[in-house]
């Protein structure tokens, strides 16, 4: 059973990577489009509002943050890596409320779901350091 809160992230890190794809779509269509999902009634709308506006209008600055963490050049990033760090990165930031082990719990099992055989791997070394950076306790 995916909760509301799960599926309010994997929709937003969703919309990040439709956005990523499609950078001549506004974030307000993005964001309409995974509303129109069938099963959007099942998320946490505010939650996905929250992250996916808040990632997309700073992404940007989150990425300044990442980028020194990564083992790569940022161009070598899947857009599923990439909106994933945005979404965790937003969270991390923004969201003191969540505990910092969520978020990157989330971020993993997202990139579990999506992302490549072993991206959750990559993930979790980048959000430890990530977290350690911005979150000086639990």
């Amino acid at each position: 059973m995916i909760t509301p809160r799960r599926r309010a992230r994997q929709f937003a890190v969703q919309a990040l990577y439709q956005a990523q794809l499609n950078k001549e779509e506004s974030a307000a269509i993005i964001a309409q489009n995974i509303r129109d999902n069938e099963y959007f009634a099942k998320a946490d709308g505010e939650l996905f509002t929250q992250i996916f506006f808040g990632a997309y209008n700073n992404q940007r600055d989150y990425m300044k943050r990442i980028r020194p963490l990564l083992d790569r050049h940022e161009d070598e990033l899947s857009p599923v890596e990439r909106a994933v760090l945005l979404m965790a990165c937003h969270e991390l930031s923004a969201m003191p409320e969540t505990p910092h082990p969520v978020i990157i719990n989330e971020a993993i099992e997202i990139t579990k779901t999506f992302g490549g055989t072993d991206g959750y791997k990559f993930i979790n070394g980048i959000l430890d350091k990530l977290s350690a950076e911005l979150r000086t306790t639990s």
